[in-house]
């Protein structure tokens, strides 16, 4: 189950990291037109968010399903930060209590052409690590378009070059 935690805890270092590198930026700068997928750091960064919390209440069984998106995107970095920091640590503690019998449980994934898809946990983790992969690397060009260095996120699993800040995340 190892992995699992460990990525939940790569993916919080790697946001933590990100909205630092973020935080010097305007709302102007943050919201400005980027190239990528999404428009906007902002846009970008929101998915991330909405995805996240999407998926870490199905697979704690919240019943919040699809009205995770019925909001309006958060246009204030430290803010967004702070939501994503909170369900990044939801899916740590979710992952630091899984077992073998976990992985293959279904969790209801309310989609919008079938309110009863289920998946299971298993592939549901691996789907959501992936896809913050994804995106924070469409972020992580938008932002060396804004003019920022961007920073680097690949430095946390191995011992050497690990980089300081990671070394928080292990226990």
């Amino acid at each position: 189950m190892e992995p699992y935690r460990t990525m939940a805890l790569n993916n919080a270092w790697a946001n933590s990291t990100f909205y630092s590198a973020m935080a010097g930026l305007s709302e102007a700068e943050f919201t400005a037109p980027r190239p990528g997928f999404f428009p906007s750091i902002c846009k970008t960064m929101n998915h991330i968010y909405e995805v996240d919390l999407f998926y870490v209440d199905a697979l704690v069984e919240g019943g919040l399903g699809r009205s995770v998106y019925d909001r309006d995107p958060v246009t204030e970095i430290g803010l967004l930060g702070e939501l994503q920091a909170d369900v990044d640590m939801r899916l740590a503690v979710f992952c630091s209590g899984l077992n073998e019998d976990d992985l293959s449980r279904r969790v209801l994934t309310e989609r919008g052409h079938d309110p009863n898809v289920t998946e299971e946990i298993g592939a549901l983790l691996l789907h959501l690590f992936q896809h913050q992969i994804h995106h924070r690397g469409q972020a992580h060009v938008q932002l060396q378009d804004a003019g920022v260095a961007p920073p680097q996120l690949d430095d946390f699993h191995l011992e050497d070059g690990r980089v300081p800040s990671a070394m928080a995340y292990f226990g």
